[in-house]
């Protein structure tokens, strides 16, 4: 739980940037990590208090590469709502 590697990246979208302004923000993180370790992750690394986290995993989607059929990398995305009046710099 420790690794740090387990963060991926922000989701920044359009709709993702509208919940920012409520408090909630979106990440992408390896599939093997549990709520409760989103939760403690984010409080540690951004230094604020986790109301609630939604998670989903997204599912490959087929993709080719010139002739070479392939398939898109899977994530978990997690939906983070944050206490009222906290913010994270993304």
């Amino acid at each position: 739980m420790t690794n740090p590697d387990y963060l991926i990246a922000p989701v920044v979208t359009e709709k993702s940037a509208k919940g920012n302004a409520n408090g909630i923000y979106t990440f992408k993180f390896t599939k093997n990590i549990s709520k409760t370790e989103i939760k403690s992750l984010i409080e540690k690394q951004f230094g604020v208090h986790v109301k609630s986290v939604n998670t989903l995993n997204t599912k490959p989607k087929a993709r080719r590469v010139g002739k070479y059929p392939g398939k898109t990398k899977t994530y978990k995305k997690a939906i983070v709502t944050l206490q009222a009046g906290e913010t994270i710099e993304i």
